[in-house]
């Protein structure tokens, strides 16, 4: 992985943080979300007419990712509502890279020196550490770990899917515009399927766009990593996330990590060091 790739993925992870610590502080949960892929939708598709449309061998990835990252917003709802960011957000960014690595391998091919596989190990047991602290804090929300971990199957999943797709766009920009649009639309559509009745308020829809241009530019930073980079490595750098998560809910929500919590933090970093020179 090159420098660039390296440094451009680990900033897409501090936009990720960023976002979701805007779902975490609003009063309804599900309305920011909704917001957030609207924002996503208006945001890529402000651009993409001035650019070639994805390669139609990569539509049927597509489609499939639509519904998967729809269902991912619908959860990250739910397991915010229910449950802490700190135990919440570890949990569905950390399972994800072990899952995306033991797949990964049999999907594309990539076999991973050591020390990757120690990066993604060192990664994946700090995010693990931090979910566990934070349980051991809050043990009765099994409701919110359950949303959490079924997030981090999605989240699998779709990287695995758009992982595929990209490599075969012919364009990887367009493709991660194309699917914040889309995304945007079957999100609302199954919100509403599903009885939801969101307050979309000009606030709410204004740090929405925000929320929407952050996401786009993160993951589609990641999409464009896969095409130079193993799937694996760059998923498991994307959840060093968790790590400006901490740092940002310190300075916004005003939480005091303590020594444990740190040292799984440190941890994260500890892998990411070891990935940036395997």
């Amino acid at each position: 992985m090159s420098f660039g790739v390296f440094a451009a993925v680990l900033a897409a992870a501090f936009v990720h943080a960023g976002w979701n610590v805007l779902v975490k502080g609003a009063a309804d949960k599900l309305a920011m979300t909704i917001s957030v892929a609207i924002g996503a939708g208006l945001v890529a598709a402000a651009l993409l007419p001035f650019l070639p449309l994805p390669a139609p061998a990569s539509w049927p990835f597509l489609g499939v990712s639509v519904l998967l990252q729809s269902v991912y917003y619908l959860l990250i709802a739910r397991a915010y509502r229910i449950a802490d960011m700190s135990l919440a957000y570890p949990l569905m960014r950390g399972a994800a890279p072990v899952v995306v690595a033991l797949f990964g391998a049999a999907v594309f091919g990539e076999v991973l020196a050591g020390g990757q596989w120690l990066a993604v190990s060192l990664i994946s047991a700090g995010v693990v550490a931090l979910a566990l602290g934070a349980f051991r804090r809050q043990p009765l929300a099994i409701a919110g770990v359950t949303a959490a971990l079924c997030n981090a199957m999605v989240i699998a999943a779709y990287t695995l899917v758009d992982a595929s797709g990209v490599r075969l766009s012919g364009s990887p920009v367009a493709y991660a515009l194309l699917l914040a649009v889309l995304t945007g639309v079957v999100t609302v559509v199954l919100a509403l399927a599903g009885g939801a009745r969101p307050r979309l308020g000009a606030r709410t829809l204004g740090l929405g766009l925000a929320g929407g241009a952050a996401t786009t530019l993160s993951y589609g930073v990641a999409l464009w990593a896969m095409t130079r980079a193993p799937v694996a490595p760059v998923a498991a750098l994307r959840e060093t996330s968790i790590v400006f998560a901490l740092a940002l809910s310190r300075l916004v929500f005003g939480e005091k990590p303590g020594r444990p919590r740190i040292a799984a933090a440190l941890l994260v970093v500890a892998g990411v060091i070891v990935l940036r020179l395997a």
